[in-house]
């Protein structure tokens, strides 16, 4: 497991999560935009991690799990995601497409 999932890789990646935990509060009131900055913000940060370890960061499972646990952090911090995504034409499970190279 230690191959798979370096210290290194494990601790950039809680940083990351950990920042955007810190973003959440308030978000249920924020504009679509304030909405999407923080999404692109962690998605971004996800991607340098993802970089620093040549691209093989996080495999299929990993990248589902990340992408629903953003999902579910906005979700629980009262951004209704169905409705934020729609209004920008893309489905529940696109929210972090246009930034995402992981």
């Amino acid at each position: 497991m230690a191959e798979l999932f370096p210290e290194g890789l494990l601790t950039a990646t809680d940083a990351v999560l950990d920042t955007f935990e810190g973003e959440l509060a308030g978000l249920g009131e924020a504009s679509d935009e304030q909405v999407f900055a923080v999404v692109e913000r962690v998605v971004l940060a996800l991607n340098a991690v993802n970089k620093a370890h040549n691209g093989n960061a996080f495999e299929t499972d990993e990248r589902e799990e990340l992408c629903d646990y953003i999902d579910q952090s906005l979700t629980e911090h009262g951004v209704d995601v169905v409705v934020l995504t729609a209004r920008r034409g893309l489905g529940r499970y696109q929210l972090t497409d246009k930034w995402r190279k992981w």
